[in-house]
């Protein structure tokens, strides 16, 4: 009897309150538990009629009753160690009503509390900095930063830049994972005439007029930190674009035609790291059809109508190269879009302002220089977005993601390439008809120096 394991006692308990069909006597035993192990023990085990011995196995029993699980009665008994209330709220979520000491971020180290910050949405930091003075501090720690640093991106967000009635400068964040807005006070530049260039890896760029003079400047919206950049050699009002690289910490602007057309100024290259500008090629004489550019494996294109095709900046030579790609027929407008590692897209609309139009998107085949055409939006998202056939409206990237926003209507549409999902931009309204739109990586790493 002592050698019978526990499958061999249940089944035999089992067994036995089917033959008889007395199932109290089953339940009884279970429930009184190790009172009465030895007198029921002494009935299961007893040996069955016919037959030398019993087969304690379910599956070595021959023209015995079925006692497959599905015929057996399950007995329900409470897990060892365990007290009744505890089973009685195992199934469901149980809510402590602890109070959390004030104390307790005190008693956490130094990297812990760093690494648990690092990991809060940005935009959060500045409400966390009211908490006490050591964490109005934290975006001094060196730590912190560190921390930050190797924290992943918070994702993709829009910023909107305009200016108010008394010219005052104004910036509004929208989170596209948190679907949420976040205005970042913009007091802190200079009172000068500019507009936006462009976002890179948490800095963004302005370019205007100081009086007569023609400035650069670069900022970090999270930190209010900001500079002038040195002078130009040919200091015009040029064509900007700027590039970060987050493994140097260094960033660089490329400058490259006077946006009056002439063409007689060289490519100009700023490098935070020499914090100088290094003049290079002249651009060759070509008609660009676009002020609009799009960097993408440090290489810098523009659309150009003569010589028809694309103009090809090396980054790495500081030569120009002519690109003979061909743009689709009946192509309205155009934008060059960088995607990640060497793909370009195109996106523009066909057909004629007063006939039916259609948006579409092509990618650049680097092997056959040619746009092959990837995906259109539908129709259903183009009419809602451009109402008016002759409507104008902007387009930008990143990461393979896609933004479109139209002056009049206010909206935005988001394509994502790799998933081919179109979407609205939920609760994305830009701020004012005159905002200038760029996709932001929100990072307090990113210096300006």
């Amino acid at each position: 009897m002592e050698r019978l394991g526990f499958w061999g006692l249940l089944m035999g308990s089992v067994e036995k309150s089917l033959d008889s069909g007395n199932s109290v006597a089953c339940s009884a035993s279970a429930k009184n538990g190790d009172e009465d192990s030895s007198s029921t023990s002494s009935k299961q085990v007893s040996p069955l009629k016919g037959s030398g011995s019993r087969n304690t196995s379910p599956l070595g029993r021959v023209g015995s009753r079925n006692t497959s699980p599905s015929r057996q009665k399950v007995v329900k008994t409470k897990p060892r160690g365990l007290e009744e209330e505890t089973v009685a709220s195992f199934g469901k979520p149980v809510v402590a009503d602890v109070q959390m000491e004030d104390g307790i971020w005190a008693m956490l180290p130094e990297d812990l509390l760093n690494e648990i910050l690092a990991r809060v949405p940005p935009f959060m930091i500045f409400r966390i900095r009211s908490v006490c003075k050591k964490w109005n501090l934290i975006l001094q720690d060196n730590s912190f930063l560190k921390f930050h640093s190797n924290v992943s991106s918070h994702g993709p967000c829009l910023l909107t830049f305009w200016k108010n009635s008394p010219q005052i400068p104004q910036c509004s964040v929208f989170s596209l994972p948190l679907k949420t807005w976040y205005k970042i006070p913009f007091t802190f530049l200079p009172p000068w005439a500019f507009w936006l260039v462009g976002s890179s890896g948490g800095l963004v760029c302005f370019s205007g007029m100081d009086g007569l003079t023609f400035r650069t400047l670069v900022c970090n919206p999270l930190m209010q930190s900001w500079r002038t950049l040195p002078r130009m050699h040919y200091n015009q009002q040029r064509q900007l674009i700027m590039v970060v690289d987050r493994s140097e910490k260094s960033f660089k602007v490329i400058a490259t035609s006077d946006i009056y057309g002439d063409k007689s100024v060289p490519t100009e290259v700023y490098d935070s790291k020499t914090d100088k500008w290094s003049l290079h090629q002249i651009m060759p004489a070509v008609n660009l059809c676009s002020s609009k550019m799009a960097y993408c494996d440090s290489r810098l294109y523009l659309e150009t109508l003569s010589p028809l095709g694309l103009m090809m900046y090396r980054l790495d030579t500081g030569q120009w190269e002519h690109i003979p790609a061909k743009f689709p027929r009946s192509l309205l407008d155009g934008y060059l879009v960088a995607g990640t590692q060497k793909r370009l897209f195109l996106v523009g609309r066909i057909g004629l302002y007063s006939t039916l139009q259609s948006m579409r998107i092509w990618e650049l085949d680097h092997t056959k220089v040619s746009w092959v055409e990837i995906s259109r939006m539908p129709p259903k998202y183009f009419r809602a977005l451009l109402r008016l056939s002759a409507e104008r409206f902007e387009c930008f990237g990143q990461d393979n993601l896609i933004c479109f926003t139209s002056w009049n209507q206010g909206k935005g549409l988001l394509y994502n390439v790799d998933k081919k999902i179109w979407s609205w931009i939920s609760g994305c309204a830009l701020q004012s008809c005159n905002s200038q739109v760029c996709f932001y990586e929100p990072r307090f790493d990113a210096s300006v120096h």
